[in-house]
């Protein structure tokens, strides 16, 4: 049977399903997106003290049935000290809960928040961020019944993007819905965008083209965004 992942994620009542119910509809692989403040020795790169620490434990990782995505490290928008690490999990992997806790506890690190993901649109299986360029993360706050149009129109919107600009979109991501998401009835995205450079950000910004035409539609579905832009650090 196929499934048909945006109806699989929407759910029931638009909800995005805790992991073990997501993992039995399909089988998707699971993501986990762990945004960091870290400290380190003076003199040190505090993103890479934590990204040697992270390679060191790549064998575990991957033991438990997981793969690290990219350390990504600011350019705008974040302070310098923050980063995010993005790990992708199969639906049955065993040790997903101890690794992630490990990697929030690693040397360094002040505070960590972790955000559940599943892929709506993309990645798919086996996707993983190409090397150069910036990483665009944007952040969406959407009403919970507006997801499928949501990705529907996200998917519109790429074709003539990807096809105009030099850009790469990586993901559209749907987190976990808090208990705060759920009174509130909003769904929280995460979309993180490749772009050759700022300069690229800034051209593809063009609103006459049918790609940004598209994404205003979509903005008219969209209560709140932000967005930082970073580069991706190979682990």
């Amino acid at each position: 049977m196929t499934v048909d992942r945006r109806r699989w994620i929407a759910g029931a009542g638009a909800s995005i399903l805790a992991p073990a119910t997501a993992e039995a509809a399909g089988g998707a692989p699971m993501y986990d997106y762990l945004f960091l403040d870290l400290e380190a020795p003076a003199g040190t790169p505090p993103a890479k003290a934590y990204a040697d620490q992270v390679r060191a434990r790549a064998g575990g990782i991957a033991a438990a049935g997981g793969q690290v995505l990219g350390l990504f490290t600011p350019q705008l928008g974040w302070r310098s000290r923050q980063a995010a690490l993005l790990v992708g999990w199969r639906p049955d992997a065993p040790g997903r809960q101890a690794e992630m806790e490990a990697l929030a506890k690693l040397e360094g690190v002040g505070k960590a928040e972790r955000q559940r993901m599943a892929a709506t649109a993309r990645p798919t299986a086996g996707d993983a961020p190409k090397p150069g360029g910036i990483y665009v993360h944007r952040w969406f706050v959407i009403g919970a019944e507006s997801l499928d149009e949501v990705v529907a129109l996200s998917t519109e919107g790429w074709r003539d993007f990807e096809a105009r600009f030099d850009t790469n979109i990586f993901g559209l991501f749907a987190a976990e819905r808090s208990a705060a998401d759920a009174a509130a009835g909003v769904t929280r995205l995460l979309l993180i965008t490749r772009y050759k450079d700022h300069g690229v950000w800034e051209t593809s910004r063009d609103p006459s083209t049918a790609a940004m035409a598209t994404f205003m539609r979509r903005q008219k579905l969209t209560r709140d965004t932000w967005a930082a832009s970073t580069l991706l650090t190979g682990i």
